[in-house]
């Protein structure tokens, strides 16, 4: 079965901090702690933007286990730092925990886990472009990288 692997979400306004990512059948709230102003009602956007690169690696990792017939169970640790001017995630450390995986596949284990889709996305970055909808017309940004 063939997957269309291209996508689209929307994220909505929901109020103060707060909004709602749209993704097909699923909502993902968004907000900011109350450190900052928001209601923390849900996770910051940072912390979604590191969640999914350590989602995306737990899953990549479960499913080498599954293929190769051993113990299920990953879980992932991200530890990360913001740096400023500009602001931007400065250092991501992700610490994944596997139940057993034998000395003669750890080296594929390790490789298969740094290759993951959103972790490809920050080593070759994605291009960006912004088109901005004002009631009285359209300004495209243009693309940035």
């Amino acid at each position: 079965m063939e997957h269309d692997r291209n996508g689209t979400l929307h994220v909505v306004w929901s109020g103060g901090d707060r909004f709602d990512i749209k993704v097909r059948h699923h909502t993902i709230r968004i907000d900011e702690s109350m450190e900052f102003g928001g209601s923390d009602t849900g996770p910051a956007p940072v912390e979604l933007f590191i969640g999914s690169l350590a989602a995306c690696v737990a899953h990549r990792a479960e499913r080498y286990l599954r293929r190769c017939q051993l113990p299920a169970g990953v879980r992932v640790t991200a530890d990360y730092e913001m740096g400023l001017r500009p602001a931007h995630v400065s250092r991501i450390e992700l610490i994944v925990e596997a139940p057993g995986v034998p000395e003669g596949l750890r080296e594929s284990f390790c490789n298969v886990i740094r290759h993951s889709a959103v972790d490809n996305s920050l080593r070759l970055q994605p291009e960006t472009t912004y088109e901005i909808r004002i009631a009285d017309g359209v300004e495209t940004l243009g693309t940035r990288r």
